[in-house]
């Protein structure tokens, strides 16, 4: 017997018949006598209009009240597979974010989890029924008022909840297989990996894969959560129930860098279309000025990913590129437009026309070369690098999004990732 999350995203749950799918799915770890606890996700496009929907009322809004919008999408999921649960002869509710309660900061929009009592649905779940719990929101213990944790974020909910239950795995149901080298649709080439380490996933998940949440990795990471990516469309039946000895049968496995017997140098291209670049023009070059630049944006919650300062020629100025969230980007820039007066600026100029592609492994710490191979190849093909970042285990570069496609197709079959 063993303890199982189960977490199923949006196109898992797009309409009614994939519910029961979902359904049958947890059925076999029920009849198996595994303790099952369900994570759901709104069904697919319907966040999208919500979120859709509260930009048309005010693109400037209040987040505590979108917050409220946008949660009501995993209330509608999780009712419907308690009810198609039930229907099959087994036990099940469903669980809100507050009922649980998953408990997190203030950051409406973007809220990180604190942490989840776990009285409530540890007694559920030990007492055999299906918990089904709803992904991406969350409450703020002190206000009361209902939080959401950013895109993606079901699977961190996930995470946090095998964390509260010591569940012996949480498995993420997707539409696709398992982590791939890239993205299948670009590349038909493209592999599926058996092993992942906690450090690729989490640099892949930053780097634009769509698999799995940034702070889910990172919540796994922390807390050791054996973690598998599958497909909810493979026919349940054909599946077998977990058990510690079968979890390497299908999908891809999340774990420790020692768990993985070869590494190759390269092991993943990611791609990120969803890349805002804005330029700040001719800020006084001093001691600082990045400071006072990035103070408002941090304080309004706003993520940086890429920066680069450019010196301009009178030594006396610079220009500052830094890349956010294309869906952040008016934020952005109202809060560098009012803060103005303490940065000091000639003008601000942006653009969501870029993309974000990274070369991803852990063998790039014991190979040299990497990044010369990856900036010569992308030169032969006429691509423009706006802008370059590294860290150990990858090196990201910003060029225009025109060029994505061709770029990710020519470092794949650059770093030998294309299947034979």
């Amino acid at each position: 017997m063993a303890v199982v999350v189960m977490k199923f995203g949006g196109t898992s749950v797009a309409n009614v018949d994939r519910i029961k799918n979902v359904a049958r799915h947890v059925k076999r770890e029920v009849d198996a006598g595994n303790k099952v606890a369900v994570v759901v996700s709104a069904m697919s496009g319907a966040t999208n209009q919500l979120v859709a929907w509260v930009n048309e009322a005010s693109q400037l809004h209040d987040k505590r009240e979108y917050d409220a919008v946008v949660a009501s999408g995993e209330q509608v999921t999780a009712g419907l597979t308690a009810i198609v649960l039930q229907s099959m002869g087994i036990n099940a509710r469903s669980w809100q974010g507050w009922q649980v309660p998953v408990e997190t900061s203030a950051a409406h929009g973007s809220a990180r989890i604190t942490g989840i009592p776990e009285t409530n649905i540890r007694n559920a779940v030990e007492a055999g029924e299906v918990a089904v719990i709803t992904g991406f929101q969350g409450i703020d213990p002190k206000t009361g008022r209902v939080t959401t944790l950013g895109r993606g974020g079901s699977d961190t909910s996930a995470v946090a909840v095998a964390v509260a239950l010591h569940a012996d795995v949480c498995d993420i149901y997707t539409d696709v297989d398992g982590v791939y080298t890239t993205d299948p649709r670009i590349v038909p080439k493209a592999r599926r990996l058996p092993r992942v380490s906690y450090e690729e996933m989490l640099e892949m998940a930053s780097a634009g894969s769509k698999v799995l949440q940034t702070r889910s990795v990172e919540l796994a990471m922390v807390h050791r959560v054996r973690t598998r990516v599958l497909s909810s469309f493979v026919a349940p039946d054909a599946m077998q129930p977990v058990r510690m000895d079968n979890l390497e049968n299908i999908g891809t496995i999340v774990c420790d860098e020692d768990e993985i017997v070869e590494q190759q140098v390269v092991s993943g291209i990611a791609y990120a279309k969803d890349e805002a670049k804005i330029t700040i023009l001719k800020v006084d070059d001093k001691p600082g000025i990045a400071a006072r630049i990035f103070g408002p944006l941090a304080d309004a919650s706003i993520n940086v990913d890429m920066i680069v300062q450019n010196v301009s020629n009178d030594g006396q100025h610079a220009n500052m590129t830094f890349t956010v969230q294309a869906a952040e980007l008016p934020r952005a820039l109202e809060v560098i437009k009012k803060a103005k007066s303490d940065i000091g600026y000639f003008d601000v100029v942006s653009s969501a026309d870029v993309a974000k592609i990274s070369a991803i492994g852990i063998g790039m710490r014991s190979h040299a070369g990497v990044a010369a191979q990856m900036f010569k190849a992308l030169a032969d093909k006429g691509i423009n690098i706006l802008a370059i970042t590294t860290s150990e285990i990858k090196i990201s570069v910003l060029i225009d999004s025109a060029h994505a496609e061709t770029a990710v197709k020519t470092l794949h079959t650059l770093f030998g990732l294309d299947a034979t």
